[in-house]
């Protein structure tokens, strides 16, 4: 039945329609059109595209904030780079990751903070891998000779700048350990090896957890050199020298034998 309100091309159109196979409307389909390459390629770039440019900002030039936002994959494979926003003893700092550099705009489009408040949780803390600076003064502990003479130069040599760090591992304190680059004129100065030819650091002494990135052989030679030579705190009587592990070895023993006392 017809209803009578029914407009006669909305009956023509349902006259015409009818149930068609799926088999039917397959062998209707024109696949010429998906066989000329004009009209798939660009898709298939435009895709690709899309894809790759993913995959190199993730991997790139995604700013990372912390340790802790390292993927591990990155470990042993990449480096960071960024600016060093403070120096917190003679052998680590805080750098602001900045992917990419200049080329990313940072510096001239993109600010890197400088005020502490803008830079809480933002920084990754790292560790200059291969050596061991003298300890400063902290958790009530007296500070070595020559502490002070590591932090002031390490700040003065890297304190503001850009530097490159090949990472290795996330330590104990959640510090990147890194061997640490950075320029000075035109060369590409390794900050750790700089830091045992002047005297103001050892190799890393500890029998476990020790990164050198294949430098050891390097940064030994650099140590005998200076020591050799009486730079910095190879300078004092061979005697009375007390290396930052064996210093921090006598003050882990000291508090325990305090702490056993006083239970």
């Amino acid at each position: 039945m017809v209803w009578p309100f029914t407009s006669a091309s909305r009956k023509d159109e349902e006259a015409q329609r009818e149930s068609v196979a799926w088999t039917d409307s397959l062998n209707g389909t024109d696949w010429q059109h998906y066989k000329d390459p004009r009209n798939w390629i660009p898709t298939l770039l435009v895709t690709t595209t899309v894809l790759a440019s993913l995959k190199i900002y993730r991997s790139y030039l995604r700013r990372i904030p912390g340790a802790v936002h390292i993927q591990p994959s990155f470990f042993r494979k990449r480096s960071i780079f960024g600016r060093v926003t403070s120096v917190g003893d003679g052998d680590n700092f805080h750098l602001y990751h900045t992917p990419g550099g200049r080329l990313a705009g940072w510096g001239w489009l993109r600010r890197v903070p400088v005020k502490k408040s803008e830079l809480r949780n933002r920084t990754i803390p790292i560790r200059i891998a291969g050596i061991d600076a003298p300890e400063g003064a902290h958790f009530g502990r007296p500070a070595q000779p020559f502490s002070m003479d590591a932090l002031a130069w390490l700040s003065s040599y890297i304190l503001g700048r850009q530097v490159r760090a090949k990472i290795y591992r996330r330590d104990q304190y959640d510090r990147i350990v890194a061997t640490v680059f950075v320029r000075r004129g035109l060369l590409r100065r390794d900050v750790g090896l700089e830091m045992l030819k002047r005297g103001l650091a050892t190799t890393y002494e500890a029998k476990s957890g020790a990164e050198f990135g294949g430098l050891e052989e390097k940064y030994k030679a650099a140590e005998s050199k200076a020591k050799a030579k009486k730079r910095g705190m190879w300078g004092g009587e061979p005697q009375f020298f007390e290396s930052p592990r064996d210093y921090k070895t006598r003050m882990n023993l000291g508090e325990a034998q305090n702490n056993n006392g006083n239970s």
